[in-house]
């Protein structure tokens, strides 16, 4: 279910399925229902939209990491736009807006959605079942260190983490700091080092080698 290693327990979490939904899931279900019953798109189109996005990966956002770590104008470009960035590579981030958020020797970012689970699927994948855990959109906010230590991401006292929270309007990405040792590597090989964890910010992007 993830990119990191087991060998640390995750935030204590009630059983995701079983959880009622809530107010925003709610209204979800319900106008999805009323733009089917108004011809506004089909059961078939909204099935076949529900699967392309099942069907992502962490790749194109791995993709977009690499790019930035080999090109300082790309870079520039995605922090100050990602779905526009996305598109010069050919890469469809989707109609809501994603803000991307640099990793730096003095900073460390990581995202949550404390009402929900929005989250820059397109790009990275299906949010994984952590994220969407109460415990996770609480304590993320209230303890941001002690949760990225149980994700084996320990950060030193002068380090700043800044926690951002995503929203139905505005999502989040991590650009994460580029691991020593990779000068002279590849796009291909660098976006290998990137995981769907290092663009949350729960972790860092996998050492060379």
């Amino acid at each position: 279910m993830s990119d990191h290693t087991h060998d640390h327990p995750h935030p204590k979490q009630p059983d995701i399925e079983d959880a009622p939904f809530t107010r925003f899931q709610v209204m979800t279900e319900a106008l999805a229902e009323l733009l089917i019953e108004k011809d506004v798109v089909s059961a078939d189109e909204f099935r076949a939209q529900l699967e392309r996005m099942d069907a992502k990966s962490p790749a194109d956002g791995a993709r977009m990491v690499a790019r930035a770590w080999v090109d300082p104008a790309f870079k520039e470009r995605m922090l100050a736009d990602v779905n526009a960035a996305a598109e010069e590579l050919g890469l469809d981030a989707g109609h809501i807006p994603i803000r991307c958020v640099e990793n730096t020797a003095d900073v460390h970012n990581v995202i949550v959605c404390t009402l929900c689970s929005c989250y820059p699927r397109l790009l990275i994948g299906l949010p994984p079942d952590w994220y969407k855990s109460r415990a996770y959109r609480a304590r993320t906010v209230k303890e941001p260190r002690a949760v990225l230590a149980e994700f084996g991401t320990e950060i030193a006292d002068d380090v700043e983490v800044r926690v951002h929270d995503s929203t139905a309007d505005l999502r989040y990405m991590v650009l994460p700091l580029r691991p020593a040792g990779t000068d002279g590597m590849g796009e291909a090989d660098l976006a290998a080092l990137v995981t769907r964890d290092s663009m949350i910010g729960v972790s860092r992007a996998k050492p060379a080698g």
